[in-house]
């Protein structure tokens, strides 16, 4: 079986709405996503023969996903209330409204199925909130 893994970070800000401790307040991280993609097949005609997968390819679709993300207020869905949103947003301030808990763990699942679906074969997610505490998700067969 053949890896390919490449990194990708944004800086944003986020709270988890019903948590009872300090992550409830709005905070920020800088996030790293890790996207690791495996096959038992290489290509084996044309420029890209001998590869699982050009590593400019990867790294550019890696990179436009974590820049989507990028210098956000990420928030669940129906957690803040309709004034606020129009407020922050009057205010010129970008905001990413996601249908799950903004955890780690959420966004691995999350980037997980969006790059699947985008027909790369990944294998793993692993996404960083700090440098020492991430989450990883991985479909098992």
């Amino acid at each position: 079986m053949y890896h390919l893994k490449t990194s990708a970070t944004f800086d944003s800000a986020h709270f988890l709405s019903g948590y009872q401790g300090k992550c409830a307040n709005l905070h920020g991280h800088t996030w790293r996503i890790d996207v690791e993609i495996a096959s038992e097949q290489l290509e084996w005609e044309g420029e890209k023969r001998g590869m699982l997968l050009d590593f400019n390819d990867l790294k550019k679709i890696v990179k436009n996903l974590a820049d989507s993300f990028d210098h956000t207020l990420i928030y669940e869905e129906n957690t803040l209330q309709n004034t606020t949103v129009e407020a922050l947003s009057a205010e010129g301030f970008h905001l990413t409204t996601v249908p799950f808990r903004p955890t780690a763990e959420c966004f691995a699942k999350h980037f997980y199925t969006n790059l699947k679906d985008s027909g790369l074969p990944i294998y793993r997610i692993t996404v960083y909130e700090t440098p020492n505490n991430c989450a990883t998700y991985r479909k098992e067969n």
